[in-house]
């Protein structure tokens, strides 16, 4: 499949998020180097039972500086609110119910009590014994951002081996690494994180996540009264689903649009304080969304 070219698509570009082209590049890149799982063993299916093939690359790294515009698509819109109250329903909550969440992205993953098992949230909320005292993943996190910010040792891991077999779906999206930094210049410390995503799929999920833990480090920062710095994204699989390419093909073909200018609540210093409310996306001028997107399970 070719690149599309011309006046046209230049003029259609001229305003466009740094979050739209590191989206459209690596679709394009994934469409036109990718290896396909076409005829192997998969484990996802479809709805009508039929296998899930994708074309994937390996080792994607995007990286974005939030200090300088929020990464959201343009292309079409993020539901910010409901990505933030999926983040904080695992971050925040710590609960791996559904039924605590306003979306029913999970439901396919739930039990008839709503649970999907010891995953996600379950694991942020497990409480550990540190030398200072016994803290859960949110806890430690934030205790060693106010106490130790030049710790190298400030991350997250939910992809508990222990547990994989009571998990109804293992996490993708399962470590954060933060690091701190200070910027020439500046009397406040700069917060930087790196989520590691074992697996990602493209076109469901992708400025999702990215959203995700943009407003993470946001919050995180707030609280402990530093400034946002880079965000990188390393994904060990991105694929596009054989029944996403052409949906993928259109969407990155699409008119751009500058960047929304992002707000969160000044007023709030305490992690679990924050509500989906707290976070809105000004300005933000997008393509419509893509309706009924077929999702492998």
């Amino acid at each position: 499949m070719s690149r599309k070219s011309g006046k046209g698509i230049d003029k259609r570009r001229r305003y466009m998020s740094y979050a739209d082209k590191v989206f459209i590049d690596m679709c394009r890149d994934i469409i036109d180097n990718g290896t396909s799982t076409e005829g192997e063993k998969v484990r996802p299916v479809w709805e009508d039972g039929t296998s899930a093939y994708t074309i994937k690359r390996f080792g994607v790294v995007n990286r974005y500086d939030l200090s300088k515009e929020f990464p959201a698509l343009t292309l079409r819109r993020t539901a910010i609110k409901s990505c933030v109250d999926e983040l904080l329903w695992i971050w925040q909550k710590k609960s791996n119910n559904v039924n605590e969440l306003k979306s029913h992205i999970w439901d396919s993953w739930a039990d008839e009590t709503g649970s999907i098992g010891k995953a996600y949230g379950y694991q942020m909320g497990v409480k550990h014994q540190y030398k200072e005292g016994r803290m859960d993943q949110t806890d430690r996190v934030i205790f060693d951002l106010k106490n130790n910010p030049y710790s190298r040792r400030i991350m997250t891991n939910i992809y508990v081996h222990n547990d994989l077999h009571e998990m109804h779906l293992y996490p993708c999206a399962y470590s954060m690494t933060f690091n701190v930094t200070k910027e020439k210049g500046s009397d406040k410390l700069t917060l930087n994180g790196i989520l590691n995503q074992r697996s990602q799929d493209v076109l469901a999920a992708n400025n999702w996540n990215v959203c995700q833990y943009a407003v993470l480090l946001h919050m995180l920062a707030q609280v402990c009264d530093m400034q946002v710095g880079e965000f990188v994204h390393v994904i060990a699989d991105a694929h596009i689903y054989d029944r996403h390419i052409s949906l993928i093909e259109e969407l990155i073909s699409r008119e751009t649009h500058p960047a929304p200018k992002f707000w969160l609540n000044p007023e709030v210093k305490d992690f679990y304080q924050f509500t989906p409310d707290d976070v809105r996306l000004d300005d933000y001028v997008t393509g419509p969304q893509i309706k009924n997107i077929p999702i492998a399970v």
